[in-house]
């Protein structure tokens, strides 16, 4: 395996992370205005993204050595769930 096929093969794995991380904290500050604007946030988004990418990567880590290949819906569901219970927990009061 060349270089180029190795970061192509790592860049595509980190994809669904990184996208659903920065959709998830934006999207969170957006709907976070129209429901309580008076209640400020944990964190900065610049700071909340990489924490919810890093507990992303772990989940899709994991999926991987359990399951032993990439792409499992479960490993998807997980993430997904993973992802707005630290969101949530970053949020919190």
């Amino acid at each position: 395996m060349t270089v180029y096929l190795l970061l192509n093969h790592l860049l595509n794995f980190m994809a669904p992370a990184a996208l659903l991380a920065v959709l998830l904290v934006l999207l969170s500050r957006l709907f976070f205005r129209f429901f309580r604007s008076k209640m400020p946030f944990a964190q900065a988004w610049w700071a909340q993204v990489p924490i919810v990418f890093i507990v992303n990567m772990a989940v899709l880590t994991a999926g991987l050595l359990l399951f032993g290949r990439d792409g499992k819906m479960l490993t998807y569901a997980a993430l997904v769930l993973s992802s707005a219970l630290c969101q949530a927990w970053l949020l919190r009061d």
